[in-house]
């Protein structure tokens, strides 16, 4: 399987963003995104996920195929841990959630309702649906925020362990993930040319 994207062009509120951009990831393959603040990473993430269409371009793997993951958790603050999982599980048609569980080291926190959970517990847990879902692409919005060195490091694991059963990701961070084997792609030779009468100043785009 592939993702591939052949001259893509994004817009964030009206204003293009991106143009230009062609790449592809197959299985086995995890892609970093890099470029500072603005640059475009998450309107990029959002359009490949399929929540705002593209301005021009063409992306031949379907949302469907994808498991999107962005800053917001959207966990249940009344569920616990295992009935969080369950219910995206669920979903997603599987049913074992031991696996996702024992990944993101939950298990002793299992029975503990999500509102009472750290950000970074949260965040583990977040980031533990991924395993759910049976998507073989993972397309990730700074997916280690809120966590410690030690999670990272966990959380790279998992990643490692996707790729190496035939998943592909595609990962937006400003961190080294401990991923040696990611290919990496700058966005700031697709940044789009905004007309120079629109009176804005890029820095609050």
């Amino acid at each position: 399987m592939e993702l591939r994207v052949t001259d893509l062009a994004c817009a964030r509120g009206g204003l293009p963003l991106i143009e230009g951009l062609s790449f592809a990831v197959a299985s086995g393959e995890a892609l970093v995104l890099r470029g500072p603040n603005g640059s475009g990473k998450t309107t990029l993430l959002r359009t490949l996920a399929g929540l705002q269409p593209a301005l021009k371009g063409e992306i031949t793997c379907p949302p469907e195929e994808m498991a999107y993951a962005a800053h917001a958790d959207g966990l249940k603050s009344t569920l616990t841990v295992a009935e969080n999982l369950s219910f995206w599980a669920e979903i997603h048609g599987q049913r074992d959630i031991t696996g996702a569980l024992e990944a993101m080291n939950l298990t002793d926190l299992a029975g503990r309702q999500a509102q009472h959970l750290s950000a970074g517990q949260k965040r583990r847990l977040g980031l533990a649906r991924l395993l759910v879902t049976g998507r073989w692409l993972w397309v990730l919005d700074e997916p280690t925020v809120s966590l410690d060195a030690a999670s990272v490091a966990l959380f790279a694991g998992v990643v490692r362990d996707h790729l190496a059963a035939g998943g592909a990701a595609l990962l937006a961070t400003h961190i080294d993930l401990g991923l040696p084997e990611a290919r990496v792609l700058d966005l700031a030779p697709y940044r789009a040319e905004l007309p120079p009468d629109l009176g804005f100043d890029e820095a609050f785009l």
